[in-house]
């Protein structure tokens, strides 16, 4: 694939993630929901309102909380709580083909390009070369699967967890598993709330509280620390030839 393709791809992916964002500005989620809150009495209208909403989150740049507990209040706890997982597995894949499409046209490219780039080219290359190798060094330690749980389990964006494993190379069954896994105890709370409240609100939702926060936080380190460690740990074992010349120097 020539460079300009590659280019052209990086311009789509950016104007998708500028549109992304200022639709999310715009468009409120507590706006939303509310609106929501009418259709409750028919369930079959509200499943099709809560799929779609689902399906448009990736282009909002909404969080997936707000939309679990959504679910929450329209199923219940223990029909709403399959059916929120789903709908944060499937509102996950658009972002990570997305990210994986762009991420796999620059490596097929990157030892065909041409030319000198610009001082602007170099320094946000470098930039993106950093931080993709960042990237790959976490996913490295900790693994794929075991990655991808820590990274749901933290609290941070959820498109920026599932953009992070789509250019590492994780695979589509290790995502989806991770992510089931490590967004069970958000989704949890977040329909559980949903079945409690009087109506339908986002405010408060998608912050479920410093509490829980710094739990999921500390479950992610607990999960971390075994490969870190186990990391930190070859890193600094002496190589065999080192010992070797090691002994050799002290008989000497």
């Amino acid at each position: 694939m020539s460079l300009s393709s590659a280019r052209t791809r990086a311009l789509v992916g950016a104007i998708m993630a500028t549109a992304m964002v200022a639709a999310g500005l715009l468009v409120s989620p507590s706006t939303t929901l509310g609106a929501v809150d009418s259709l409750t009495a028919d369930p079959l209208l509200f499943g099709l309102v809560v799929a779609g909403l689902y399906l448009v989150r990736p282009l909002l740049a909404w969080p997936t909380t707000p939309l679990a507990a959504v679910v929450g209040y329209g199923f219940g706890v223990a029909v709403g709580l399959p059916i929120a997982l789903l709908g944060v597995v499937v509102t996950v894949l658009p972002v990570f083909v997305a990210a994986r499409w762009l991420s796999s046209d620059d490596a097929s490219t990157a030892p065909h390009t041409r030319g000198t780039p610009s001082e602007s080219e170099g320094d946000s290359s470098r930039l993106l070369e950093r931080a993709g190798d960042t990237v790959a060094r976490y996913y490295e330690t900790a693994g794929p699967l075991r990655g991808v749980i820590a990274s749901r389990l933290a609290p941070i964006p959820s498109d920026i967890a599932t953009c992070a494993a789509a250019v590492s190379g994780v695979s589509l069954r290790q995502f989806v598993v991770g992510t089931v896994i490590g967004e069970l105890p958000w989704t949890t709370a977040a329909v559980v709330v949903g079945a409690s409240a009087a109506t339908i609100t986002a405010s408060g939702v998608g912050e479920l509280g410093v509490a829980f926060s710094l739990v999921c936080a500390a479950a992610a380190l607990v999960l971390l620390t075994g490969p870190a460690y186990g990391t930190v740990r070859t890193e600094r074992r002496p190589e065999p030839d080192e010992t070797e010349n090691s002994g050799r120097s002290t008989d000497s």
